[in-house]
């Protein structure tokens, strides 16, 4: 018997040298030839064995696919008449497929870095200090024992510290400022700077911010932020690296940061040590005084901000005076951002009410001076200045926030003992601007793009009249201008305004103004089969069911298949959308805390239709 190989090539090769080897048997002697080769009298048995060896060798051969040479990039010639390599991918092909309108209403930032600078004075910090105390301070202040989501999700960025004695806090002050700034800082930072994106898109290049009043400046999250998001334009316009950005180039030259917490702002003094500020005046105060007030008149680039400091304050008439005194200090405009939990959501909420109650007196007040001022609105996220419907104070189970994601530097890292390299902060924010809301516009401009185009494309090219077939070289003669008219009147048709403007400039401050009434997505998309369900504030001060079907185009449906939680989409339902609404229950003992947040998709199905 023949011993048989695992392999098929192995079992072919081990037959052919035992055969080689074997003497042949047969009833007749061999006659000796003059053959090199001398041809071997098998068995039948073994000769159908390697025959069967012999196909399954031939046709793993014929399965296996030959090895392709990589094609070469091909040279072309550019205007200057240099060659040139097509070897790269164009990035905003993906961004040209969704309409320029939605493009719009969904730019964001994607994972945010912290600057060079800010990394490394916190570095610096955290080698002056002791290793094990910092991670232990951390884990007192930040470590939520009682959350049930994970061990990645147990480490919160509320800063709630209380003490036993006035003795203690003060030995702990700059302790908890330390562990403050390798845990929260960076969060706080990056939920700031999305804020800060957004209303730049919004408002457009003409708002310049020179001056930043800080209410709860804590560590300096609101400083680095604004220091960083409000560049001159032209060292934006030549950056590499967003993280490379300096102080010194920044177009603050005034910061005021107001908190009475001397830990917290004392670590913040500290960052700033040894680093060039450039034109910027820097100052602390444990209040805000009337000699801080600015006019109005030259409130215009001022920015009254306060980050993630209300649910910080132990009573509602505490709350209610910093969100006075940011009124009263002339900014023209207000940012408030806080934690995505129930009650940061309803401190948000609560402010945003009182803002735009103060801002109707002024309005209703026939001997108010400067008009221009008089009165307020919301920039941003509610596409209306009404009641907001998901706000039900004591029993809010909905909230309105949104989630930013950071890259987690090494300190945050090393603190935690994680090697996760990211993380994410929800947060809620209210951007409030003096003087009466601006007038929407009632055009439609800007809703087809890549996508779009092609099925126009193709739609006409159906409808265009049947051709004979062309030689290649008369093709450049063959008449298309029925195609095109066809493309251009169905495009036509499809904007409301038949002008669009014709720079990228202009479509975009078309598009800035119709963004005000656009519903905002409070909520992330339900992509199903064939139809996607957006769950909106419309402009209507409703929450609003938007279901965009594949049947209403491919724009429409491709730009609804890329939305993400937090844009603003711009094409209207084919249906009549739906109005959901929230059920307002009593507040019991035993909710869920604040802390221990459900998913996402368990707390829309609170939403119920109308």
């Amino acid at each position: 018997m023949f011993l048989v190989a695992r392999s098929t090539g192995g079992l072919r090769l081990s037959l052919y040298w035992r055969c080689r080897r074997a003497p042949s048997f047969s009833s007749s002697s061999v006659t000796s030839t003059s053959h090199p080769n001398q041809p071997l009298h098998l068995d039948p048995s073994l000769k159908a064995l390697l025959k069967d060896v012999d196909i399954s060798l031939i046709q793993s051969r014929v399965r296996s696919p030959p090895q392709r040479k990589e094609l070469e990039a091909f040279p072309i010639e550019n205007q200057a008449g240099e060659i040139s390599l097509v070897d790269e991918i164009d990035h905003d092909e993906y961004s040209q497929r969704k309409s320029p309108a939605a493009h719009f209403g969904s730019q964001q930032i994607g994972a945010v870095v912290i600057p060079t600078q800010l990394q490394n004075s916190i570095n610096a910090m955290i080698a002056d200090s002791d290793r094990a105390q910092l991670h232990s301070d951390a884990k007192r202040l930040f470590y939520d024992r009682g959350a049930v989501d994970g061990s990645e999700n147990e480490w919160e960025t509320q800063y709630d510290s209380k003490y036993r004695t006035w003795r203690q806090k003060s030995r702990h002050a700059e302790r908890d400022g330390t562990a403050f700034a390798s845990i929260a800082l960076p969060a706080h930072y990056s939920a700031i700077v999305s804020v800060f994106n957004h209303i730049k898109q919004r408002l457009g290049p003409s708002w310049e911010i020179e001056k930043i009043i800080d209410w709860g400046a804590g560590t300096g999250s609101g400083l680095w932020a604004s220091l960083y998001s409000f560049q001159k334009p032209a060292i934006l316009e030549n950056e590499s690296s967003p993280q490379d950005r300096k102080i010194a180039n920044s177009t603050i030259t005034t910061y005021l940061g107001i908190d009475k917490r001397e830990g917290l702002t004392s670590i913040g003094k500290r960052l700033f040590r040894d680093l060039d500020l450039g034109k910027l005046s820097l100052s602390w105060q444990k209040s805000f005084k009337d000699d801080d007030k600015l006019q109005r008149s030259d409130g215009y680039d001022a920015l009254a901000l306060s980050a993630f400091m209300l649910t910080t304050l132990p009573t509602a008439q505490a709350r209610k005076a910093l969100v006075k005194e940011m009124w009263e200090s002339g900014a023209h405009t207000m940012i408030l951002v806080d934690h995505n939990t129930t009650s940061g959501f309803e401190a948000i909420a609560q402010a945003r009410e009182y803002l735009l109650d103060i801002g109707r007196k002024e309005t209703a007040d026939t001997e108010a001076d400067d008009l221009a001022t008089r009165g307020s609105h919301v920039v941003a996220p509610c596409p209306h200045d009404g009641t907001c419907p998901l706000f039900h104070p004591g029993s809010s189970r909905l909230v309105c926030g949104f989630k930013q994601r950071i890259q987690r530097p090494s300190f945050v890292r090393l603190t935690k003992h994680s090697n996760v390299g990211h993380e994410d902060i929800e947060y809620s924010y209210i951007v409030v601007r003096r003087g009466p809301r601006p007038i929407s516009s009632n055009t439609a401009i800007g809703r087809i793009g890549e996508v779009g185009k092609r099925a126009l494309d193709k739609e006409a090219s159906l409808r265009a009249p049947i051709r004979e077939l062309v030689v290649h070289d008369e093709l450049d003669s063959f008449p298309i201008v029925e195609r095109l008219d066809l493309v251009s009147e169905k495009y036509i048709e499809s904007e409301t305004d038949r002008i669009a403007p014709q720079t990228p400039a202009e479509l975009e401050n078309a598009l800035r103004l119709e963004a005000y009434s656009w519903p905002r997505l409070v909520f992330p998309p339900l992509k199903k089969n064939g139809h996607v369900i957006l769950d909106s504030c419309t402009a209507e001060g409703k929450i609003m069911r938007l279901t965009i079907p594949r049947s209403q185009g491919k724009q429409a449906y491709y730009d609804a298949r890329k939305s993400s939680w937090g844009d603003i989409f711009p094409h209207p339902p084919k249906n009549p959308p739906q109005e959901r609404y929230q059920p307002v229950r009593a507040k019991r003992e035993g909710d869920i805390k604040d802390k221990k947040k459900t998913s996402r998709r368990d707390r829309i199905q609170h939403l119920e239709a109308e």
